[in-house]
């Protein structure tokens, strides 16, 4: 009886599941979500018949999608200016979905390891964030978290949920990335969406997509050769593939990306894989989209000046379209933890980086004082830099510059400002300087400012 009771029921599933078209979305595509405004974004997901689509901004017009073998299917849309709320309904013959709520604005995607992970709730705290949590309710700005995932092949579905900002939602999201957005929804007035990709103690090579590995021994080689550790994998792709992969149908207007402390025990191999990172991104979503990453802060914890080689290799992404990097280096309360609580003023400093070069609002200056040239003099260099206006000394000396001779043994120097803005460096110990360097440290903080009170960048005049 138990046999034919169970064969009934099973039977009765079958009819159920045939009854059934399977129509799917991917996580991202769904209630709360903010899609990229004036644009042709792209809508997608699983079913085993046609798929009929209509948009609240455009009801008008229905379109169809008839999915592949595999059942998959996708079909582009063109979105309106920034505004909402609106709704989307997926119809088949036997199925509907609707998602509700959805914003048209600017979608950003928040990226790399703990100091963009980094949390209002974190226990340690935030230093600048106020009261940012309880003043956080915001229908205009919207999350959507992705949990830590692997996988060595590239996956078609994420997990995750788009969470309106609220007290009650925010605590666990990235403070620079909340900040970033914030700012973005206050300054362009639309909505704005976070995609909130990262994993605390993760390297380049695990974010990078396994094409950029193919080709290229070199690379291939400095995946290969990371050590493994407990916090994080370091195989090459493996987060890519779990947790960038799914969202390249879903339109952005950019990144923004902090990582790079994973990877100062190889600080010499950064560029080529950081530059293969951004290449790789662009290829894989099939746009130049933005990139904009913050260069590591100074921690007292890496080994020789592996911290500083590393800041120099991040710099060599800037030679790509569209990319730019904030310093942080001011940003330390404290050299002896690899996680400043300063977070607030990091996500505002990535913003009015993109604010101007991707959104051209006027009257922001977010470009850092940098080395220009220098010159040898007797016992004493002479350093040019480009600023906004003369470099100001925040304390009572000058910190961070070094001098060397021909025996390349760096000393402390004694620094100060000209009336030309230019800066000359003399030591005791060194009776006819070579060379100069200006927080070539891994803990080194900088206080020279210009105007508007952003750091002068690390650099070096020697390539020993």
């Amino acid at each position: 009886m138990k046999k034919i009771v169970f064969s009934i029921l099973m039977f009765i599933l079958s009819l159920v599941a045939v009854a059934q078209d399977n129509l799917r979305l991917p996580a991202i595509i769904s209630n709360h979500a903010v899609l990229q405004q004036l644009s042709d974004v792209r809508l997608w997901g699983w079913a085993s018949s046609s798929v009929k689509i209509s948009c609240s901004w455009n009801s008008a017009d229905t379109i169809s999608a008839r999915p592949a073998k595999d059942w998959t299917w996708s079909i582009s849309v063109k979105t309106p200016k920034s505004g909402g709320p609106y709704a989307i309904t997926f119809i088949t013959e036997k199925q509907k979905i609707v998602i509700t709520d959805i914003l048209i604005g600017e979608v950003w995607l928040c990226s790399g390891q703990s100091n963009m992970e980094y949390a209002f709730n974190w226990q340690q705290g935030v230093l600048d964030a106020g009261d940012a949590v309880a003043q956080s309710a915001n229908n205009q700005l919207r999350f959507f978290q992705l949990s830590h995932q692997i996988n060595n092949f590239p996956q078609t579905n994420s997990d995750g949920e788009w969470k309106v900002s609220a007290p009650e939602t925010v605590t666990n999201m990235s403070v620079a990335g909340y900040f970033f957005g914030k700012k973005i929804n206050e300054t362009t007035k639309s909505p704005v969406g976070l995609i909130a990709s990262y994993w605390g103690g993760s390297c380049v090579q695990a974010w990078t997509p396994g094409e950029e590995f193919e080709h290229n021994a070199d690379l291939k080689k400095s995946a290969d050769n990371l050590s493994a550790v407990p916090w994080a994998p370091v195989a090459p792709s493996v987060i890519y593939n779990a947790m960038i992969f799914p969202l390249l149908n879903y339109k952005i207007a950019g990144t923004i990306w902090y990582q790079g402390e994973g990877n100062t025990e190889q600080p010499q191999e950064y560029g080529k894989l950081f530059n293969a990172l951004i290449q790789g991104w662009r290829k894989s979503f099939h746009d130049e989209i933005p990139f904009y990453y913050v260069q590591i802060a100074p921690w007292n914890g890496y080994s020789g000046i592996s911290a500083a080689l590393l800041r120099e290799q991040q710099e060599t992404a800037l030679k790509l379209p569209k990319t730019g990097m904030i310093v942080v280096g001011d940003l330390v309360d404290d050299i002896t933890n690899i996680h400043p609580k300063i977070k607030k003023e990091v996500g505002n400093r990535l913003a009015n980086l993109a604010l101007k070069e991707q959104y051209g609002i006027q009257g922001l200056q977010p470009y850092f004082p940098q080395f220009s040239s220098f010159t040898v003099k007797e016992n004493k260099i002479n350093i040019k830099v480009t600023s906004i206006g003369k470099l100001i000394c925040k304390g009572k000396t000058i910190n961070s510059f070094q001098i060397a001779g021909d025996d390349k043994v760096f000393y402390p120097a004694t620094a100060s400002i000209e009336k030309n803005g230019s800066i000359t460096l003399a030591s005791k110990m060194v009776k006819s300087p070579v060379s100069a360097r200006y927080c070539f440290t891994n803990d080194g903080m900088p206080n020279l400012f210009d105007v508007n009170g952003l750091p002068l960048e690390p650099f070096r005049t020697d390539r020993w």
